[in-house]
């Protein structure tokens, strides 16, 4: 089992910059790819980005291309998400999660509290 806990969001304006992290518990950490999804109000979830286990493989969604990165520090048991360039359309609340490269979509059931992002226009 792994326990996530995403902090790092927060209130900012259009073209702002926030970092997210996500700490995980459990030694199995580095034996899974991790993602980001995100959940506006009103809408169902959706995949932001994912890496794989060591960082060779990186995938994002096409609307965050080029303003979002993805990292991973398996010292840590964390992995992070830069945003840059925010936009209104980016707020939401953002979970991360083991995560099937493959079909961009979670691997277990179960999601951290989340963090709010909020973006002003």
């Amino acid at each position: 089992q792994v326990q996530l806990v995403e902090s790092g969001g927060g209130l900012v304006q259009t073209g702002g910059s926030l970092r997210l992290s996500c700490a995980a518990s459990g030694r199995t950490f580095s034996g899974y790819a991790m993602g980001w999804f995100r959940q506006a109000p009103g809408k169902e979830r959706e995949f932001v980005a994912a890496i794989s286990q060591r960082g060779g493989r990186i995938v994002y969604t096409d609307s965050v291309k080029g303003r979002f990165t993805i990292s991973r520090d398996n010292t840590k048991n964390t992995v992070y998400l830069q945003m840059n360039s925010l936009k209104p359309e980016d707020t939401a609340v953002y979970y991360c999660a083991p995560t099937s490269i493959a079909t961009m979509s979670p691997l277990l059931g179960s999601w951290g509290q989340g963090t709010q992002v909020t973006v002003s226009s």
